[in-house]
């Protein structure tokens, strides 16, 4: 007998097949069966009927940072109401494991810094007593409505065996053997593989560089090297060239560091602007000189325009601007003092001039809308124009901008407007997805809680595809979000509707599937804030046969896996 029968249903099936009626059967967390309306006569213990639904496989975000979230939402709310059933965590070179349990304050506030997430919660959240990579995949075991894979980061790595002195220099032949030691146990135990940060993006919560920034070329292949020993790893990482683009030498290394493993990397992320066309082969040059080499470098991109807003008052994309950085990280009543000064104003405003690459985005001062407000002297401007503030005013868009901040005691909520949803950019995007070098996804769902909500791409995509710009069709916008990143991780029977594949998929309506509107929601852990959006469309998300999302809502069942390297995936070669 069946567990599950859905009948009538529109197959999408992750292959890019284009789509056809049928009926799925389903037993023991698996796909039995795809057949013609009918064909299938075996007795079910439940009917699902899906006429007029669509069914495909549940989704797969290569890139997030859920690796504490998951620790009390199972659900990986909002990307599991949205159709995702496998996440990738760990990446960017801050993963949780292996920890010694006294760095747990350091880690969490390096992750208040980097990533956005409330120091408070985070310590609400867990108790931070794991110490091997083990110990904390089986905080999970049992406990997760989405499966879930976890990289190694490297900056944790180095905490662990260089203490205070991982941010600043590279390790002795000594420390560097304990190192790949440390990395092979923790492979041995499950991670999927090793993230990395070599970029000058990122700081701890002491405005020190993270720790994997301390390593030297040596230490990053060596490590490669060991992620290569293990089977069905992989590799991630955030590089300098993510921004304005690859040089030679930073493309040599990436495609070296690939190479060495024998494995995939995949990068966050490529940012695609009409405005600067020419960083796109810049973008993908380690690509290139990888499949020279015998690596593959795939670049992570977005396939919607992602709410995202900014603040003068919490850290943000706004403090890596060029000149930014030293004001935006005072504290407090320094900063505010530094930004009523004009000679400051004017330092700021010259240096967020140029190329500035991924950040480009961000210095339309005059193309702001005005978010949430908390002053008197603010009210009515939500929603406004910071240009039209401006005209009123009889002053200059970037004074009008901090002078609105200032007034709020910089709590202000600013909303950037996209520079790059324009359809020369989305031309762009459309020629770009076709490159075998280049993965949709990229979402950082989990991160930069109240900045941005990335979790919701796979349905706003599917909408796009369906009714909006059309720029692919259905079978192939459900295939980029399915098979192509479970084949790139080498996930074992997932990403497809295929006889004998775990089954994992969501039924959604072609006519309605999308994101509903981004809003704050208090539900953290102590009660913080984070930016959230309800699924439009999705009748249901199954993970493993049982059903855990129901009409947008968690149903509670914890069925989902966590994913563990060699067990659960293959080693997907670079060649």
């Amino acid at each position: 007998m069946l567990d599950t029968l859905i009948v009538g249903a529109t197959v999408v099936d992750g292959t890019g097949t284009p789509p056809f009626r049928g009926d799925v059967g389903l037993r023991d967390g698996r796909i039995v069966g795809i057949d013609e309306p009918g064909a299938i006569d075996e007795p079910a213990a439940s009917r699902i009927e899906a006429d007029g639904l669509m069914v495909c496989p549940g989704f797969v975000d290569p890139h997030t940072h859920y690796d504490a979230q998951l620790l009390w939402d199972g659900s990986a709310s909002p990307s599991g109401e949205h159709g995702v059933t496998t996440v990738v965590g760990g990446n960017c070179s801050f993963g949780l494991a292996p920890l010694d349990p006294s760095d747990a304050t350091y880690t969490r506030r390096l992750l208040a810094k980097v990533e956005g997430m409330p120091d408070q919660a985070l310590a609400a959240g867990a108790d931070w007593s794991w110490d091997s990579f083990d110990a904390y995949l089986s905080r999970f075991e049992g406990a997760l409505s989405v499966n879930a894979a976890f990289l190694v980061g490297h900056s944790t790595l180095r905490r662990l065996e260089l203490g205070s002195e991982a941010n600043d220099r590279a390790a002795t032949p000594a420390e560097l053997d304990r190192l790949r030691s440390r990395l092979a146990a923790a492979l041995a135990e499950g991670a999927l593989g090793l993230s990395l940060d070599v970029s000058d993006f990122h700081s701890d919560g002491d405005d020190r560089p993270v720790p994997a920034r301390g390593a030297d070329v040596a230490e990053l292949l060596a490590l490669c090297q060991t992620v290569g020993e293990h089977p069905g790893t992989t590799l991630e990482g955030i590089f300098a060239g993510a921004s304005t683009g690859f040089d030679q030498a930073e493309a040599e290394l990436v495609a070296s560091l690939s190479a060495a493993a024998g494995r995939p990397l995949n990068w966050n992320l490529l940012v695609v602007d009409a405005a600067a066309p020419e960083r796109i082969d810049a973008h993908l040059l380690p690509s290139r000189l990888a499949r020279e080499r015998g690596g593959r470098v795939v670049a992570l991109t977005m396939p919607t325009i992602v709410p995202m807003n900014m603040s003068f008052g919490t850290y943000c994309a706004l403090n890596l601007l060029p000149g930014w950085g030293d004001v935006l990280n005072l504290p407090v009543p320094e900063r505010t003092a530094a930004l009523a000064d004009p000679s400051v104003r004017q330092r700021m405003q010259a240096a967020a001039t140029g190329d500035l690459g991924m950040f480009t985005r961000l210095v339309d001062f005059g193309g702001y809308r005005i978010g949430d407000t908390f002053s008197d002297a603010n009210l009515g401007l939500g929603g406004r124009r910071v240009d039209a503030i401006a005209a009123e005013r009889g002053v200059g868009v970037f004074d009008c901008l901090v002078d609105i901040v200032l007034a709020d005691e910089l709590r202000t909520v600013l909303w950037p407007s996209p520079t790059d949803d324009d359809d020369v950019s989305w031309a762009m995007r459309q020629q770009l997805w076709r490159d075998p070098d280049v993965l949709v996804g990229g979402s950082d769902a989990g991160a930069h809680l109240d900045r941005m909500c990335g979790g919701p791409y796979p349905a706003r995509f599917l909408a796009d595809a369906l009714r909006g710009r059309q720029l692919v069709a259905i079978e192939e916008a459900v295939r980029m979000l399915s098979d192509a990143p479970a084949r790139l991780f080498g996930f074992e029977g997932r990403g497809r509707l295929v006889a004998g594949a775990h089954a994992d998929l969501v039924l959604f309506d072609p006519a309605t599937i999308d994101s509903g509107p981004v809003h704050l929601v208090d539900d953290l852990p102590g009660g913080f804030p984070r930016l959230h959006a309800r699924p439009v469309g999705i009748e249901r998300v199954m993970v493993g046969g049982v059903t855990t999302q129901r009409a947008g809502r968690a149903t509670g069942a914890t069925p989902a896996r966590v994913l563990r390297s060699g067990r659960d995936t293959t080693t997907v070669s670079t060649r």
